[in-house]
């Protein structure tokens, strides 16, 4: 925007901190405004004018006394900075006639004075600033037009530019922050995009804008991330105007948002791009309603309508457009999440709506929380994505197609010594289970606590208990059933390992009996999920030092922990017949985390281990992860590996694992050496 300022109003401030191109850099306050009045028409400077600022914590530093020559007792009957901003306004209006509508604009000796001073010192102290303060002329930038010449600046002054140079275009400084879509298409310069970390988990896209305040944060520039169970992690990436703003927001690292420090580092817009860009045509227009304020239910019945929605938040805080201004989450084949997201027209409906947090809905209690445009793509993006749980890369070794399930039609057999709870509250952890439980805990087996997670890696609501005895099992379900944990009350239900291992590897458990994984790609299905037969890759006969040949039993493997990245594997001091190929398990929509792995998918071939032996009954497997680096510390060494198959039963407790770092360099075990690498001896459950 073209303008034709009558005054320009030259304007200086100091802190008590940092000064030249620092200032600012330290959070330090304003302990004073200088400026002179320069009438443009008739190329006159006026007097210069000095105001002091009582600061909240009176302390300067030294660098601030040898540059504005104050004293700490000169600030003590100063005005403070509101009143002192309003009797600079009052001034500045009085001497430029601004009732006979001239006009004038600040100028500024670079941007810091009102970016990075000003403008985040007000906001922090909630000033409402005069609008005169939201424009302004960066000298330095207009110097340049004039004379792109370094040499041709050592002789100017603000008298040789009022007579020769046109103020026409100032700068802007954005008073709010304008929420918007980005699309994945989108490009993004890496130079305008920052990361900012260890914001508060209730922060919204409003208080990173606040943090900013003198910056001009792009169209819907802040993106708060989201962790693997959809929840804020305390990050969030903000995407600037310009190069220039970037570079001012990285001088606030440590600078603080209430009690917490935030940390500010450079990133790139590809990191933006995957956090906040979207493709969905559907976000796009729920999003295309400007200036609404978000919120997000979770925990939705999976039945729930947009009427019952709007039923909910009536008629205190209407929703925006109605049923259109609601987005429900789904799966791709359709089915709900429990999450939606609803538009507000104004922060005050808004606020009125999260007063309803956790009330009830059908029967169950609503999660509600504000959120931001960017939240709504990584959400969508999160739930129409692949299942996080990847497709096995190529077999370590030769493999045969996954068993078929057991027809709805056929008889589960098997002892029902296990116990399904349904209905748990998403954030129920393994000692909420236990207290659930009660007198029934001492009945568990050791590793007998499975929490099944969805696609996304979140709680499902389900677990599985794996008792001692059938009878033990019953009574649980008997007196567990409907008991209150957190305000919802939880399903009991004896079942047998047969219908648990079902459920923890996708299927579905209903009246009528069992049905394979809810899967709808092709690729991801379970019977058609196999690979080809090869050669084993682990030669037989490999005979131990002692002249023991070690049997081995075939053994699931479970990719989420071992197939990732898969490598060639030496001969070892163990061997696996080409004529007994491992099965290879491969987990859906409901893995079972790594702290308590199912024992699904183990098929005993009948094979009885010889009297030499190394390892007897109950059926273990000897597991190499080679190339683990030797550990100069054998306790911190064995740590690290244990944490990786936390919750698998160890088949020898006296030698679990063997480290590298105990034995010598390069000592000899048969014909192979072990360099680096380590041995874990697991029990199949």
């Amino acid at each position: 925007m073209t303008v034709n300022p009558d005054y320009l109003v030259l304007l200086f401030t100091t802190t008590s901190g940092a000064s030249g191109d620092q200032l600012g850099s330290d959070e330090k306050e304003i302990v004073q405004l200088v400026w002179q009045v320069v009438d443009l028409a008739n190329k006159k400077a006026g007097q210069v004018n000095e105001l002091l600022v009582k600061p909240d914590h009176i302390e300067l530093s030294e660098e601030c006394q040898e540059v504005s020559g104050l004293t700490e007792e000169a600030l003590t009957d100063a005005e403070l900075l509101e009143e002192a901003i309003e009797q600079l306004n009052q001034r500045l209006c009085a001497e430029v006639d601004a009732g006979a509508e001239n006009t004038f604009y600040l100028c500024t000796d670079g941007q810091l004075h009102i970016r990075q001073v000003l403008h985040p010192e007000a906001s922090s102290k909630n000033i409402l600033l005069p609008e005169c303060f939201f424009s302004f002329f960066d000298l330095r930038k207009e110097f340049k037009k004039k004379f792109p010449s370094e040499g041709e600046l050592k002789d100017l002054n603000l008298q040789v530019m009022a007579d020769c140079h046109q103020f026409s275009v100032p700068e802007k400084v954005n008073d709010k922050f304008e929420t918007g879509t980005c699309s994945k298409m989108e490009r993004v310069d890496d130079n305008t995009v920052i990361r900012a970390r260890g914001l508060p988990w209730q922060s919204s896209d409003q208080d990173i804008a606040r943090f900013f305040r003198g910056l001009n944060i792009a169209k819907g520039g802040a993106a708060l991330c989201l962790n693997a169970q959809g929840r804020r992690n305390g990050e969030a990436l903000v995407r600037f105007e310009s190069e220039e703003h970037r570079d001012l927001a990285l001088q606030r690292h440590k600078h603080h948002m209430g009690t917490r420090y935030i940390e500010v580092y450079k990133a790139t817009g590809e990191d933006f791009l995957k956090i906040a860009g979207g493709t969905s045509n559907e976000v796009a227009k729920f999003l295309s309603r400007e200036n609404q304020v978000i919120v997000r239910m979770r925990g939705l019945p999976f039945t729930a309508t947009a009427e019952q929605v709007l039923q909910f938040f009536s008629p205190a805080c209407p929703v925006t457009d109605g049923s259109e201004g609601i987005l429900f989450v789904r799966f791709p084949d359709g089915r709900p999440t429990g999450d939606a997201f609803v538009l507000f027209s104004c922060e005050e409906h808004a606020q009125n709506a999260l007063k309803k947090h956790k009330d009830i809905l059908g029967k169950r209690y609503i999660e509600l929380f504000k959120s931001t445009a960017a939240e709504v793509q990584q959400v969508l993006n999160r739930y129409s994505s692949a299942p996080l749980i990847p497709v096995a890369p190529s077999p370590i070794l030769s493999v045969v197609p996954s068993p078929t399930f057991v027809p709805p039609t056929a008889a589960v057999t098997g002892v029902r010594d296990c116990v399904r709870l349904r209905g748990l509250p998403y954030d129920a952890t393994i000692q909420d289970i236990l207290v659930f439980l009660g007198e029934y805990t001492a009945d568990i087996k050791p590793h007998g606590v499975h929490m099944v997670l969805n696609q996304q890696g979140r709680p499902s609501g389900d677990a599985f208990i794996q008792m001692r005895s059938a009878d033990r099992a019953f009574l649980a379900s008997q007196h567990c059933h409907k008991r209150s944990m957190k305000e919802r009350y939880v399903e009991v239900f004896a079942c047998s390992a047969q219908e648990m291992n079902i459920v923890l590897m996708g299927g579905t458990l209903n009246r009528s009996g069992l049905s394979p994984p809810p899967c709808k790609l092709r690729r991801l299905s379970p019977p058609s999920y196999a690979f080809p037969h090869g050669t084993a890759v682990i030669p037989a006969g490999a005979v131990l030092p002692a002249g023991a040949v070690l049997p081995v039993e075939p053994a699931a493997i479970y990719p989420s922990q071992f197939l990732l990245s898969p490598r060639p594997l030496a001969p070892t001091t163990a061997f696996y017949p080409a004529s007994n190929p491992l099965y290879m398990n491969y987990t859906t929509y409901y893995p079972s985390p790594p702290g308590s792995p199912p024992n699904i998918s183990y098929f005993p071939t009948g094979h009885t281990p010889s009297a030499g032996s190394v390892l007897s009954a109950p059926p273990t497997a000897l597991i190499r992860m080679q190339g683990h680096a030797p550990s100069h510390a054998y306790n911190s060494g064995v740590k690290e590996i244990l944490s990786m198959v936390h919750g698998y039963q160890p088949g020898n407790s006296d030698a679990l694992v063997t480290l590298p770092s105990m034995l010598s360099a390069k000592q000899p075990i048969g014909d192979q050496t072990v360099g680096g690498g380590a041995y874990l001896d697991l029990q199949l459950l």
